[in-house]
């Protein structure tokens, strides 16, 4: 992981969230686009509830590397919407 990623990261973790989104995405932007970067953003959107585009970039990541820890995180974020089920909600 990059000096500029792990800072990222730190950001994620301490809540930071929207300026670490703005970050990655001017990394994409720049053409910086290992899977990483791509997981990170995924991490970021999923940590804010925005689903779609946390599959999203974690798909990118996947495509970019198979091995990618994306694809664990996907994996949650389907099972998570799976789960949800509306009709729950409405007797």
């Amino acid at each position: 992981m990059t000096k500029e990623l792990e800072i990222i990261n730190r950001y994620i973790l301490e809540g930071r969230v929207r300026e670490a989104i703005l970050q990655l995405e001017a990394m994409v932007g720049r053409g910086d686009t290992c899977d990483e970067t791509y997981f990170m953003l995924g991490k970021a959107y999923a940590k804010m509830g925005d689903w779609r585009r946390a599959t999203y970039n974690y798909n990118a990541a996947i495509e970019l590397n198979p091995d990618s820890p994306a694809a664990a995180a996907l994996a949650q974020i389907k099972e998570i919407m799976d789960f949800y089920n509306t009709d729950l909600y409405n007797p």
